[in-house]
């Protein structure tokens, strides 16, 4: 039976360090997402504060960045980003008083749902609670900022528009045979 398993949710939570581990200790391939590498590719940081207009264009190129990833691989395999995590920063730019083109962003956010349905079995979201650490390049290492996208992941997950399989790993599950356990319960 092919699994296909997506960690998602904020940034500086384990997502890449729990799926690489996944990888080694199961023999499921690892593929990495480079959201990062998207953002330098067209002048843009992940931190810097951005309109509406432009997060909604790049989160575009990001989603189309993943899926050529994904679409490489043919049987099971483990990611370290869904297209739940790319929702989950799109709507989190949203404030009272941005400008939102809402037939943009619901265009966007089916095409998201799409996505997640044609490439994943799983989708286990780690919640923020190992320490936070800087890294170059990465979304702002904001406490209130990353528990705002924990929600968003959440909630997305809890939508009537997933169809597949979501876990939710608890927050005191902090060891990495732990969060294995976890996301392999089913």
């Amino acid at each position: 039976m092919i699994k296909r398993i997506g960690i998602s949710g904020s940034h500086r939570t384990g997502k890449t360090t729990l799926a690489k581990k996944i990888s080694t200790d199961r023999g499921i391939p690892f593929v990495q997402t480079s959201t990062s590498h998207v953002f330098k590719q067209h002048g843009l940081h992940p931190a810097a504060p951005m309109d509406f207009k432009t997060r909604l264009w790049i989160q575009h190129h990001v989603i189309e960045s993943a899926i050529t990833v994904w679409q490489a691989e043919t049987g099971s395999f483990v990611t370290d980003r869904t297209p739940i995590d790319f929702m989950a920063y799109t709507l989190a730019d949203i404030q009272g008083n941005t400008q939102v083109d809402f037939a943009q962003l619901e265009t966007y956010l089916a095409r998201c749902f799409e996505v997640t349905h044609q490439f994943f079995t799983t989708l286990a979201v780690l919640q923020p609670a190992i320490p936070l650490v800087y890294e170059e390049g990465k979304a702002a290492l904001n406490q209130a900022y990353i528990e705002h996208l924990n929600t968003l992941v959440i909630g997305l997950c809890h939508d009537e528009r997933l169809k597949c399989h979501s876990i939710v790993v608890k927050r005191e599950v902090v060891s990495l045979e732990d969060r294995i356990r976890a996301v392999l319960i089913r």
